[in-house]
């Protein structure tokens, strides 16, 4: 894409909506004239949408019909590097411009003017009378030099009511002034000086400086425990350093108060924040300052990719295997792989940290693609913690117990030294499966091929799928027998209540996404149990991601086995991830740690794996099964998912999309299925999938447009392209 620079008011230009229209329109360029990649205000039918200048008009269109463009916004123009970018992401992950386009302008009131708010500054009078209650205001006020506050925040620092605050006011002893609402971010001062590295850490950080000032990709592999932030955080100081702005992404919402803080006593001062839990008018301050340069270091979500950077210099993207940086639904991308395309369009640096990295980084590490560093022991006296396997079929478990005999052992040494023990189990919820013992019938969700999950705190049956929720029935839907109704299978819910049975003095946590409200409630809870607030926690697979909890010595997963089940390619992969990272939660203190995993099967290649401590061995061996198989990252895979109301048509669609294949065979793709999908109905629509695989080289997109094309769907039915499929549900 190449910027022509300017249009003269009248010019006919293209602008892109975020519409489903799928391309550009043409209008006339407002008065005044505008920038290429301008945020402008187009008439659509009788609507009035944003757009994007997205270049010169194709002319095909009567220039004397063409409307104008009703406004330009205040605020940056998209640069040509941003454009591009979600240029090349469409084409990649074959979705509409517009749709991706989307994803870059979620920042609300764009068009509004800049607001105010109050604040309350020292005045020039004093008081004709002094009261205890005014001087604790001024003193506050004169402590602070210039600064304002809003009206409740200085009546709590100086600990009076706002009456005061507002009688100051009317003796001049205190100024009422409006601001703009959107306050520039603090300065980041890369200067200051960070923690002591290690010699392994400093020469990483070393490594990654010299990497700097255009694009490369690192993989920076350290234990869990080794300082892997530390060393990254030093790679974000330099790009500041140059005047350059930089990203961090988080695979998690609960990860980034501790994070925040860490970087705030790194650099003085809060970075901003991109996620979820953002207000919508921080996110619309955020975003513009993106654009304009006035904001240093951006810490956030996936989404945070798609931020209007004016010069980004450095992506970190942290925990990079997680999966929660694939997005599953609407646009079909996978963040990690966004953040190298988007950093190698702008001369950028990209930092991908893990302990535990995914396999797909590693061969291309492996392949000199990216660079490699290692930390191999964890920072300052911590040791890794040892490693061990339960045989269950050697434990004398007690009929509706979970946690065997060893493990309970464990746990009651911990608490007895006051020390913390996690045990993890990746359900959800009081129990998984919901059944009549009259008649056998399981509880299934009313709009999805899933049964419903009892969540005893909640007192409700929920679909983990949809998200229906229905009151625990005290009789069968089915024979409608009265207290037959039984839980199987455990989830945290049922596992705490065996812990209170067993433990019953002590202080129990659950951390599972599903049982907090908010964000905020979440992080408190993280912090309370980091500062010894628990004895035993009890966690989904939210505690493998990257929390440090001093005091916690023991790591007992429940049920190794669990995620060893079914046929997605990536569960020895993911079953490896998962396991070695939350074993990486205990010892990261002074007292050495142990993990401890309860299997039916510890001859398993991969338990004996994480057991063994050979990582390389591992993924050497894990990469050699899929290169035989030509699967990713050895090959190339798309999911098509298809879904309506009526399954019979979505089957008719498949198999003829698998008869007129001829498109795919010019490339040597393999096509399988029409098949019901894993999940074959959710929220009422019924969903069939196949699967495309080709060789690593080929070229996958430009044959599916080919072989897609043309192809008319009901009204009701939808098709999607799932470039690089992450899971198979």
């Amino acid at each position: 894409m190449s910027d022509p620079g300017w249009f003269e008011e009248g010019a006919r230009i293209a602008v892109l909506t975020a519409e489903p229209i799928g391309k550009p329109l043409d209008y006339r360029a407002p008065e005044g004239g505008c920038f290429p990649g301008a945020f402008v205000e187009v008439p659509l039918g009788p609507r009035k949408v944003l757009g994007v200048v997205w270049g010169a008009g194709t002319g095909d269109f009567d220039m004397a019909k063409l409307r104008s463009v009703i406004r330009v916004f205040d605020v940056a123009p998209m640069r040509e590097e941003l454009r591009d970018f979600l240029l090349r992401m469409a084409d990649y992950t074959m979705t509409a411009l517009p749709q991706v386009l989307r994803l870059a302008t979620r920042a609300p009131g764009l068009g509004d003017p800049p607001g105010l708010r109050k604040v309350y500054r020292l005045g020039g009078d004093e008081p004709a009378r002094m009261t205890d209650a005014r001087k604790a205001v001024l003193d506050v006020l004169r402590d602070h030099g210039g600064a304002g506050f809003h009206l409740g925040e200085l009546a709590h620092l100086a600990g009076v009511t706002t009456q005061v605050v507002k009688g100051l006011v009317k003796t001049g002893a205190v100024i009422e002034a409006e601001v703009p609402r959107d306050l520039p971010f603090p300065r980041l001062d890369p200067t200051l000086p960070g923690k002591a590295l290690s010699e392994a850490q400093a020469q990483a950080a070393d490594a990654l400086r010299a990497s700097a000032g255009g694009y490369s990709t690192t993989l920076l592999k350290g234990v869990t425990g080794s300082g892997k932030t530390e060393v990254y955080l030093e790679a974000v100081a330099h790009c500041l350093a140059q005047g350059r702005q930089a990203l961090v992404l988080l695979p998690e919402i609960a990860l980034s108060s501790e994070f925040l803080a860490r970087v705030e006593a790194r650099f003085g001062a809060r970075p901003g924040e991109w996620h979820s839990g953002v207000t919508q008018s921080e996110r619309r301050r955020l975003w513009k300052a993106c654009g304009k340069g006035d904001v240093q270091l951006v810490v956030g979500a996936r989404s945070a990719l798609f931020l209007p950077f004016r010069d980004l210099g450095l992506i970190v993207v942290d925990e990079e295997h997680d999966g929660s940086y694939k997005q599953e639904e609407g646009v079909l991308y996978n963040a990690r792989d966004m953040a190298v395309l988007r950093a190698s369009l702008a001369s950028a640096q990209v930092v991908l940290a893990s302990a535990t990295p995914s396999l797909e980084s590693w061969a291309n590490a492996q392949a000199g693609k990216y660079r490699r560093l290692d930390l191999g022991a964890r920072f300052g006296t911590a040791e890794m913690p040892e490693m061990g396997a339960i045989d269950m079929r050697e434990e004398a478990l007690e009929a509706g117990s979970w946690i065997g005999p060893t493990l309970v052992s464990e746990v009651t040494q911990r608490i007895a030294a006051g020390q913390q023990s996690m045990l993890f189990l990746n359900r959800r919820g009081y129990a998984p499966v919901t059944i009549c013992r009259a008649c056998g019938h399981q509880i299934a969700c009313d709009h999805c091929d899933a049964r419903m999950v009892e969540h005893r705190f909640l007192k409700r049956l929920v679909c983990h799928q949809c998200g229906e929720t229905k009151p625990i029935p005290t009789k069968c839907p089915s024979c409608e027998v009265e207290g037959k109704l039984a839980p199987v299978g455990p989830g945290v819910e049922r596992l705490a209540e065996e812990v209170t049975r067993r433990f019953p003095d002590a202080r129990l946590s659950v951390l599972s996404s599903d049982l907090f409200g908010s964000a905020r409630a979440l992080k408190e809870t993280i912090v309370e149990i980091a500062n010894g607030g628990a004895d035993i926690i009890i966690g989904t697979q939210i505690v493998a991601k990257g929390h440090n909890f001093p005091k916690l010595t023991l790591v007992g997963v429940i049920d190794a086995d669990l995620g060893l089940q079914g046929s997605d390619l990536r569960a020895a992969e993911k079953t490896f991830q998962l396991m070695r990272q939350v074993a990486g939660r205990a010892g990261r203190a002074e007292e050495k740690g142990i993990a401890l995993l309860q299997t039916f099967q510890p001859e398993h290649p991969v338990l004996r794996a994480i057991l063994g401590g050979d990582e390389e061995a591992f993924w050497a061996q894990e990469a050699a099964a899929r290169q035989a198989q030509g699967v990713p990252p050895y090959g190339r895979m798309a999911g098509i998912i298809l879904s309506g109301p009526d399954l019979q048509p979505l089957f008719d669609i498949g198999s003829q999309l698998a008869r007129n294949d001829a498109a795919l065979r010019r490339i040597g793709a393999q096509v399988f299925g029409p098949a019901p999908a894993p999940i074959a109905r959710v929220r009422g629509r019924h969903r069939v999938r196949m699967l495309i695989k080709a060789e690593k080289g080929a070229p996958l997109q430009l044959a599916l447009k080919g072989w897609l094309k043309g192809l008319r769907l009901p009204n009701n039915a939808r098709i999607a392209v799932d470039i690089d499929p992450q899971s198979f549900l």
